[in-house]
């Protein structure tokens, strides 16, 4: 492999380690049940370069995790484009379901800057440039990306809501978030 990658041109951002370190196709597991509290992890969020803790939530409000596969930041998932989008433009009707939604992203953080910009994202993004939370969660891989996913937590950090990707239904869409948000019981 190492061979193949001194013959490509250079750089080649498609190509990259990550691509590797995801090739071979991973499903995605069901290892976090239901009820089960969500591992923590923390990130850095891409604008304000400042690390963010899940756990920062516990107590306070309801998360929405959204893992995305984007290749790099010229490289959209074909599949993924439409929901980032929608994601986008479902972000206030989330926070006015009282929740935050944290966009996980599998780029470095200058590709996740410009993936921000060029989509015009507001919610907080994290870099998960190494995968190791994509692979905590579970949610496979496959062609040089993590596979997507999508988890709805408590208040309290508990998994109530998961969808990992699948070809009938790659992303569990906004509607389908919203709707899980509103059967979390009351504070």
């Amino acid at each position: 492999m190492e061979h193949l990658l001194l013959r490509l041109p250079l750089p080649s951002l498609l190509l990259s380690p990550r691509f590797w370190q995801n090739f071979w196709p991973l499903p995605a597991t069901s290892r976090l049940a239901l009820g089960d509290r969500a591992p923590d992890f923390c990130l850095t969020e891409v604008v304000k370069q400042t690390p963010l803790r899940l756990s920062h939530y516990w107590g306070d409000r309801p998360v929405v995790l959204a893992f995305t596969r984007i290749f790099t930041e010229r490289h959209y998932c074909p599949i993924c484009f439409p929901h980032l989008l929608a994601l986008r433009d479902a972000y206030s009707l989330i926070q006015q379901a009282g929740a935050e939604l944290l966009l996980i992203t599998s780029t470095d953080l200058a590709q996740s800057q410009d993936v921000v910009k060029d989509l015009g994202l507001t919610m907080p993004v994290l870099s998960d440039a190494q995968c190791q939370v994509f692979h905590q969660y579970g949610t496979g891989q496959a062609l040089g990306a993590p596979l997507p996913a999508q988890f709805v937590l408590d208040r309290y950090g508990r998994i109530r809501f998961w969808h990992h990707f699948s070809f009938w239904v790659p992303n569990a869409n906004p509607t389908r978030l919203l709707y899980a948000l509103s059967t979390l019981p009351p504070r």
